[in-house]
């Protein structure tokens, strides 16, 4: 669907510099682009690559200069908000109309609100509660007496555990499986019994999940991901740990249990983090760090075992004269043995 650049720059709240009657199609890549084209440009670089391109309209930070006469530019003062405003714009996500698909299996004792949509295959157990909108696409699972929100959406294949609790908005990528057996076990007379995982998880509103992410339950109590949070793929989250609000945890972060997570940390790929202990608000750890001890807030932290930044860059740099050190030392020892020896 066509819109104006004027449209545009309302919806994202830009400035046109040309003709804001323009009619612009999609947005696209400096190097695909075509006539009736947006593209984007947030550094001098990407400038002169929409400049040349086939675009008619550009959108650009509004510190940036463009020498081009013949392209209207949409300025903006952030311009990656703007292009994941204007792209929602253009791509907007699927809409499921009401209603149930004849082969979903729904117990008679869950309530479920007239606009849910829940697609092929789907399975809903008893006393779940389904809110406003909300959607199970396809081969979804969700157990008894769990709540999925107002305007979630859960992808194919994705699994809800008994007693889960879906806030609103909620999106959840296909493989995923939510309120899963926290691993725990004792070892009884040689052999390892399994301690019972009788807690649920929370799914606080407007959470985005990856997919193939794993969030398990509490052994007693609650598995708990804060509003706003955004977790990419391939992520695992053991029973009892918590995680503040609009957190960001990359792909291939592992959470041992009952660790506590603050508000906006950014755990990045690969990051291991020990049970039962503290990581503050706005911290960042960096990828492959391995998280032994608690963390204060505001701290960045990076390698194995992770140590603040300012630390590690010091080990870094005596790191890499170790081979200069160990030769120095052997011809200190070398000069060593001569002296005794005379």
């Amino acid at each position: 669907m066509p819109f104006t650049a004027a449209e545009i720059a309302s919806h994202i709240g830009g400035e046109v510099l040309g003709d804001p009657s323009i009619q612009l199609n999609a947005f696209a890549l400096p190097e695909t682009a075509r006539a009736g084209d947006l593209v984007f440009a947030e550094t001098d670089g990407y400038v002169a690559r929409a400049e040349k391109s086939a675009a008619s309209a550009i959108l650009l930070d509004e510190t940036l200069a463009a020498s081009s006469n013949t392209k209207v530019l949409i300025r903006v003062a952030n311009p990656r908000v703007a292009f994941a405003k204007m792209l929602a714009l253009f791509f907007p996500p699927a809409r499921f109309e009401p209603g149930i698909h004849p082969t979903a299996v729904i117990a008679t004792s869950a309530t479920i609100d007239a606009s849910v949509y829940i697609g092929p295959w789907c399975v809903v157990g008893e006393r779940v509660r389904m809110g406003a909108r909300s959607v199970l696409q396809c081969a979804n699972y969700v157990g008894a007496d769990s709540t999925i929100g107002e305007d979630a959406n859960l992808y194919p294949s994705v699994t809800v555990y008994p007693r889960s609790q879906i806030g609103k908005r909620v999106i959840i990528h296909s493989g995923t499986v939510v309120g899963s057996d926290g691993y725990g076990y004792v070892l009884d007379q040689g052999t390892h019994r399994k301690i019972p995982q009788i807690g649920n998880a929370i799914i606080h509103d407007d959470v985005e999940i990856g997919a193939n992410v794993t969030i398990d339950c509490g052994a007693l109590g609650s598995t708990i991901i804060g509003k706003g949070t955004k977790i990419d793929n391939l992520v695992q989250i053991g029973h009892n740990v918590v995680v503040g609000e609009h957190c960001i945890i990359i792909s291939q972060v592992g959470i041992a249990g009952s660790t506590k997570i603050g508000n906006y940390t950014t755990l990045a790929g690969q990051a291991g983090i020990v049970g039962h202990i503290k990581i503050g608000n706005q911290v960042t750890v960096g990828a492959q760090a391995g998280v032994t001890n608690d963390i204060p807030d505001g701290e960045k932290c990076v390698g194995s075992p992770a140590m603040p930044l300012r630390e590690m860059k010091r080990v870094w740099a005596a790191s890499y004269r170790l081979p200069e050190l160990l030769q120095r030392v052997a011809e200190l020892e070398r000069e060593l043995k001569r002296l005794k020896g005379s």
